[in-house]
């Protein structure tokens, strides 16, 4: 009867091989965009043009850290930056001296830079524990395939142990069980790059109505 059951299950396990024409490492339905290129959702100065980098900013610095922090929730990182980039717009600086338009657009693009450039790291470290965790599915497939081939050829020998095909049975279970997991798991972590490139343009968006 186990023989039967693990037989049947075969076929649903074999459907959670990556097809298409992505990485065979890539799992999840949305596109695989290895990269970001900041000129596709940056149409202000270029960032490559700045004098500083954005952490000598001090201001910017904490915001940009702030906003790209974990722990942050998605809602509060965005209006800490749509907030910061109203008072920078406004011409305000703590040093009390007002900011001439010039000035403006560098500190928004200073900031932009910054969270480009953090995001864009965050969103690459996604990638690759994604693909990881594919290429780790990959092959608990194919311990899970020669298990079921192993306890073929124990259910066929006259000289193999009971014990034997239970400890067998109950280690192929919980493979089976550890994949299931870990599969139904993927598209929480597939849904992560979209989300972060999507907080990333709400922000690009706030910023560039203040320039």
């Amino acid at each position: 009867m186990w023989l039967l059951l693990i037989v049947l299950a075969l076929p649903s396990l074999a459907s959670a091989q990556y097809p298409g024409a992505e990485p065979l490492d890539w799992p999840c339905e949305q596109r695989l965009i290895p990269a970001l290129a900041w000129g596709a959702l940056w149409d202000g100065p270029s960032p490559e043009a700045l004098k500083k980098q954005w952490w000598e900013d001090e201001e910017v610095g904490a915001v940009v850290r702030f906003a790209t922090a974990r722990k942050t929730p998605r809602d509060v990182a965005i209006a800490r930056v749509r907030s910061f980039a109203e008072d920078v717009a406004s011409g305000q600086q703590s040093a009390g001296r007002s900011l001439t338009q010039e000035e403006i657009e560098q500190r928004l693009t200073l900031l932009f830079a910054g969270l480009f450039e953090r995001i864009d790291r965050e969103r690459n470290r996604v990638i690759a524990v994604i693909r990881g965790a594919a290429r780790a599915q990959v092959a608990r497939l194919d311990r899970i395939s020669r298990m079921i081939d192993r306890l073929e050829v124990l259910s066929a020998s006259e000289t193999a142990s009971n014990d034997a095909i239970e400890r067998l049975q109950e280690a192929l279970y919980w493979e089976r069980q550890t994949f299931r997991m870990r599969q139904q798991a993927l598209p929480a972590f597939c849904e992560k790059p979209y989300l972060l490139e999507e907080s990333l343009s709400r922000m690009v968006r706030d910023i560039r109505s203040q320039m």
